[in-house]
């Protein structure tokens, strides 16, 4: 697979930029739930729905899966078009730029994909990172990988 063309997205934090980090306790089954309170509470507040990438761990999102059906090109021209909320799966998620928020849905997956996913959310969020789950889980995988 070629790399993505064109410049890197204009919201790439510095490199010194830390993300406040929030924990929203969740089952794995809940997790994804949480996460779409979560960006919904970040809509109404004001938050660009184009600052926000939406990770998962486990199944993907519904809005992900019914998107990548008109395959994958049109699926990664609405992430470059960086107008709405982005949704990937933890498995394709280092090819997505680097937003101001990100919320990660630990929704399953191995421990392994949790740390990995968590520690890429880190380096890509550039404010603010909402991780939804087991906190005993994120913990584990937060203190491994970021």
């Amino acid at each position: 697979m070629a790399a993505k063309p064109g410049p890197s997205a204009p919201g790439k934090p510095a490199a010194s930029a830390t993300p406040q980090i929030q924990l929203v306790p969740a089952t794995a089954e809940g997790a994804l739930d949480a996460a779409e309170e979560a960006v919904d509470l970040l809509l109404e507040s004001g938050r660009a729905p184009g600052d926000v990438l939406v990770i998962t761990t486990g199944e993907p999102h519904p809005w992900a899966s019914h998107e990548l059906s008109f395959g994958e090109a049109a699926y990664w021209a609405q992430h470059d078009a960086g107008d709405d909320v982005f949704y990937a799966d933890a498995a394709v998620a280092e090819r997505a730029a680097s937003r101001p928020v990100v919320v990660v849905a630990v929704n399953g997956g191995s421990e392994a994909a949790a740390a990995t996913a968590l520690s890429l959310a880190h380096s890509r969020a550039g404010a603010l990172l909402i991780v939804c789950g087991d906190p005993q889980r994120i913990n584990s995988a937060l203190g491994a990988g970021v």
